[in-house]
């Protein structure tokens, strides 16, 4: 693969990244509103928000074969405009059975998108020789803040979904497709002789559990956060309605800002450092939230949770590459689902345990979780692991 071919695919699949978070941004941060388009009851719900990850774990496990066939870049290439057609979609419906369809087609889309997506990453990676895991996955938090902006926008000018999503889906759109003639990073990597063996052996679940349970265990404190921090803000500490909206803003650019520096600690110091550093901060701001004595220290402590758990699921991934060179792709399409694992156990754990005992109490499980992530941490790597300076991998392509 040529130094040219690698700049473009690393460009072009940060762009993916991208639009990605703008796309789901975009939908997570006006559910409010899809529910008072379609008439969705407070009961229903749980059922619609449910049935999304649920039915892209199942597009995730899909794409392994899909990937196997098409390749990781086809995959990609054609579930981006259908997230983002899936996402017109939700704004131009009005009775139930539409919105059951659209957002039924934006889980199954975005299930094999995330898992093309890491699978692309991954690849890369190892085609660099070097950490850029991280960078991709600041891409989407970038996007995630333009979304969560562009929504806090059309809400506060009463506009209507279409009119909210229609411009934005204008400009994604044939982005997305121009990026997408550049992706790269879908070639079978030949593996030498110490990996051949794991390679052929596939993927085998004892060994890609350690890095499934981090992955679940990362996505219950993201969701912990995105779900309950404006709540906790506001019923726990006594915040103001508008200091309510903060905390996740606040997490969300400190997310962006740990996954920026990410990858040049990885190159220094290793994935496995890196990882505990994260965990150790993770817990850290939940211990923070947990015993907070007013609206600002629970503020503190959700932005320092920003920092630590930005680098989990990046370096999960990377390290699933690691451990199946000559199956990685399938290896991430696995790990993925337990993405959405995390995601339908966090929220509802910390709701229940905050109804049966205290909400400062639920803050305690998933500080324990992710601290868990430290034991764990060996399965990220010590030596291979590493990248830049002197610990680079020998490579045969120099990308800079």
């Amino acid at each position: 693969m040529t130094d040219a071919r690698l700049r473009r695919g690393r460009v072009s699949l940060a762009v993916a990244f991208f639009v990605q978070g703008v796309t789901f941004a975009l939908l997570v941060t006006r559910i409010p509103a899809v529910q008072d388009r379609y008439g969705i009851s407070d009961g229903l719900l749980p059922a619609f928000l449910a049935a999304v990850p649920v039915l892209a774990g199942v597009a995730s496990v899909a794409t392994e074969k899909l990937a196997a066939r098409a390749g990781p870049a086809a995959v990609l290439r054609w579930a981006q405009p259908l997230v983002l057609l899936a996402l017109l979609g939700v704004g131009a419906g009005s009775e139930l059975w539409q919105a059951a369809l659209v957002l039924g087609g934006f889980g199954l889309a975005v299930g094999a998108l995330d898992a093309a997506m890491n699978m692309l990453g991954v690849n890369l990676q190892r085609a660099y020789g070097r950490s850029i895991m991280l960078g991709f996955h600041a891409s989407y938090s970038l996007g995630g803040i333009l979304g969560a902006s562009l929504a806090w926008a059309g809400a506060y000018g009463d506009l209507t979904l279409l009119m909210s999503y229609l411009p934005v889906v204008a400009v994604l759109l044939p982005a997305a497709l121009a990026a997408s003639r550049w992706y790269a990073g879908g070639d079978r990597v030949p593996v030498d002789g110490s990996e051949a063996g794991r390679a052929a052996g596939g993927v085998p679940f004892r060994l890609l559990l350690p890095l499934c349970l981090v992955m679940s265990f990362a996505y219950i404190g993201d969701s912990t956060v995105s779900n309950w921090s404006a709540k906790y803000l506001q019923d726990v500490l006594g915040g103001s309605e508008e200091l309510a909206t903060v905390p996740y803003n606040a997490y969300m650019v400190t997310t962006l800002l740990g996954r920026a520096a990410g990858d040049p600690a990885v190159r220094r110091f290793g994935a496995a450092a890196v990882v505990r550093g994260g965990a150790v901060l993770a817990a850290l701001g939940f211990a923070v939230v947990a015993v907070a004595p007013a609206a600002w220290a629970g503020l503190a402590g959700f932005t320092v949770l920003g920092l630590g758990l930005s680098v989990l699921v990046p370096q999960t991934f990377a390290a699933a590459g690691r451990l199946f060179p000559g199956d990685s792709d399938a290896a991430v399409a696995r790990l993925n689902v337990f993405n959405y694992v995390g995601f339908l156990i966090g929220s509802p754990l910390v709701g229940a345990l905050g109804e049966a005992w205290s909400y400062r109490g639920a803050m305690l499980v998933p500080m324990v979780l992710v601290l868990v992530t430290v034991v764990y941490a060996t399965s990220f790597g010590a030596r291979g692991a590493r990248y830049g300076g002197g610990h680079e991998r020998p490579h045969t392509v120099d990308v800079g």
